[in-house]
């Protein structure tokens, strides 16, 4: 069984360094609007090529410029100087979909890793795009057993990117699903004229719809009002699984959620793929990972089409599942590295010893804290309100602006 490579997603530069601090192999990130997420979160720069690079070389962890959406005769110029850009500020990859992208990244060298928006289903379409590409990511409709049959006959066949090595497959592990076939999706398109497809969804899926018949104005009940929106995907708890299967990426997804959802869901399953290595994967672990999951973002999880399942775990809500949220109380003032202190102005709401913090940053990542005790307005107290300033014994360094959150307990309809 092979390490898998635990792949993080970056919307902005407080998920990149959450990424980086909670163990990720690797990123990937969007830059200006030629991706899956150009609408759904902030995305990079041109300019910020090269401090991507930095962090992650720092840390041994590999970059992947996202470039998979569908590409225009206006768009070419863009394109090339996008991978160009990302080739001299030794991005490791281009994610890519469109054989423009596919070739125009062969032409400089550019290391090429395929989108699932190609719908590789078989070894055959596989052979073909190892011709372009060292990694490829598979169809999310196949099953485990699907997606071993590939790896094996990658494995018997010798089939080889253009590095010379062996062809590595990559699979979803954890976050959104649409109802969609890997992704590629029509309805924001003619409902908005803003193509899914360009990267500007407006997740028409998940919202509630009422079905009438047209012609006799009957209206059809529906088992569930979300019927278009599926759960969250998640398979931590079937990751021996996935790793007999011969993967070597597993992709979290969530370029568009907040950097604590990628602290919580790299950490979780850095500590998941570690423990396989260790032979310490077991059921008592699984079951902490799971409620650990719960506590950020999510739909509601099922195991996908990995299990051989048929799509029909939908969501019950138009929002969260999480068990837990944030609630923002002030932002950092100063740091002193000597006594490992951070003082905060507190802007909203109050703030007492006992409270788990998280402070956010875009050099500090993501970070949740107890607070053990405090300093308000330099008076040892057990809580402090709006307008008092606070410090804080932490663990970590925090930088001016830095964002404060209280972490709450959410109450979730079923």
């Amino acid at each position: 069984m092979q390490k898998i490579e635990l792949m993080a997603p970056a919307g902005n530069f407080e998920s990149l360094q959450a990424a980086l601090d909670n163990g990720a192999d690797s990123v990937y990130f969007g830059v200006e609007q030629l991706n899956m997420r150009a609408r759904a979160s902030i995305n990079f720069t041109l300019d910020d090529l090269p401090e991507i690079a930095e962090r992650c070389q720092e840390k041994n962890v590999r970059t992947y410029l996202t470039l998979n959406t569908i590409i225009y005769d206006h768009d070419l110029s863009i394109v090339k100087t996008l991978i160009q850009k990302a080739k001299d500020a030794n991005i490791t990859a281009v994610i890519a979909m469109d054989q423009a992208v596919i070739m125009a990244a062969r032409e400089i060298g550019m290391e090429v890793h395929i989108s699932t928006q190609i719908n590789i289903t078989n070894i055959e379409t596989v052979k073909f795009y190892a011709m372009f590409a060292d990694t490829m990511v598979l169809s999310r409709e196949l099953s485990l057993r699907q997606v071993k049959k590939i790896t094996e006959q990658i494995e018997k066949e010798q089939v080889k990117g253009p590095s010379g090595n062996l062809v590595e497959i990559e699979i979803f592990g954890h976050g959104a699903l649409c109802m969609a076939v890997s992704g590629k999706c029509y309805l924001s398109l003619h409902s908005h004229n803003s193509s899914a497809n360009r990267g500007a969804c407006k997740q028409n899926c998940r919202k509630k719809y009422t079905v009438i018949d047209q012609e006799s104005g009957f209206e059809i009940e529906l088992d569930n009002e979300y019927m278009m929106s599926p759960k969250d995907l998640c398979t931590i708890d079937i990751l021996d699984q996935v790793a007999d299967a011969g993967i070597k990426v597993l992709k979290i997804e969530g370029r568009g959620r907040a950097p604590e959802y990628v602290a919580n869901v790299i950490k979780c399953y850095r500590e998941a793929i570690d423990s396989l290595e260790n032979n310490t994967f077991e059921k008592e672990k699984v079951v902490s990972w799971m409620q650990d999951l719960e506590k950020v973002y999510n739909r509601g999880f099922w195991n996908g089409y990995y299990l051989g399942q048929k799509l029909g775990e939908w969501s019950v809500g138009s929002g969260s599942h999480a068990t837990q949220k944030k609630v923002y109380i002030g932002k950092g003032q100063h740091y002193f590295p000597k006594a490992q202190i951070g003082e905060f102005k507190i802007e909203a709401f109050d703030l007492s010893v006992g409270d788990t913090i998280l402070v956010t940053g875009p050099t500090t990542g993501a970070k949740e804290v107890e607070v053990a005790q405090m300093l308000v307005n330099d008076e040892q107290l057990d809580k402090a309100s709006k307008g008092d300033l606070v410090t804080i014994p932490l663990g970590f360094r925090i930088r001016p602006s830095d964002k404060l959150y209280k972490i709450v307990e959410n109450k979730v309809e079923a």
